[in-house]
């Protein structure tokens, strides 16, 4: 008999409660794209997250997915996204997989995701997860500091890691009115957006951050400050 029929609970409604919580919380602080909200309540973040950590998974707080990588809050995510400003059709990259989660509110959004991860493990286990949950995003292993110029440009570009600059491949692969969301930074970090304008990057300063840092396989050119 199931764990769930002997304690009279079910786990899959805990998590929709949860999850309907969590939207709620992030309606609260201030999110207000009615899309990302909707992605927040159809992605199970409770399926990224190793099953010890599951009965945190609604928490707003960054969680260890191993290798020493974390999923970010779903703050963090849900303000990234909003100021991605993506539409159905958007052509996204994703630097840092991760566990997958933000890649699956991505194609919740209706962008055409492609993404990249370099901790082969982490691609495998998000791979395999979002290949079960049925979500369609072209994933590859590899370094995300140099983009991925052959499904250049993009219409918005999320970054998973912090550096002290923002790699110039990155801006190099943003199409002109595209948004490259960052965080900036090694022990003070703040979240960026920069709107490309021909051959100018707008800047704007979203939140303050804590990322892990991005670890790129060589030195490369810095983008704009």
């Amino acid at each position: 008999m199931a764990a769930g029929k002997l304690t009279g609970r079910d786990p899959a409604a805990d998590y929709r409660r949860d999850r309907r919580r969590l939207v709620e919380r992030l309606r609260d602080g201030g999110v207000s794209d009615l899309a990302v909200l909707h992605a927040f309540d159809s992605v199970p973040r409770h399926a990224f997250v190793p099953e010890v950590m599951r009965a945190r998974a609604y928490e707003d707080v960054p969680l260890p997915i191993g290798r020493g990588q974390t999923i970010s809050s779903p703050t963090i995510h849900a303000l990234s996204l909003e100021y991605a400003e993506i539409r159905p059709g958007h052509r996204v990259l994703e630097v840092g997989t991760g566990a997958g989660f933000q890649t699956a509110l991505l194609a919740a959004l209706g962008a055409v995701v492609y993404s990249i991860e370099r901790i082969a493990s982490l691609y495998e286990t998000a791979a395999r997860t979002l290949g079960r949950l049925g979500v369609e995003a072209r994933l590859m292993h590899g370094d995300g500091s140099l983009g991925w110029p052959k499904y250049a440009p993009f219409r918005a570009i999320i970054v998973g890691a912090a550096a002290a600059r923002p790699p110039k491949a990155l801006f190099n692969q943003l199409a002109d009115g595209g948004r490259l969301i960052v965080p900036v930074g090694t022990r003070r970090q703040e979240l960026r957006r920069y709107t490309r304008r021909g051959d100018d990057f707008a800047r704007e300063t979203i939140t303050g951050a804590r990322f892990v840092p991005l670890i790129e396989d060589e030195p490369r050119g810095e983008g704009p400050r």
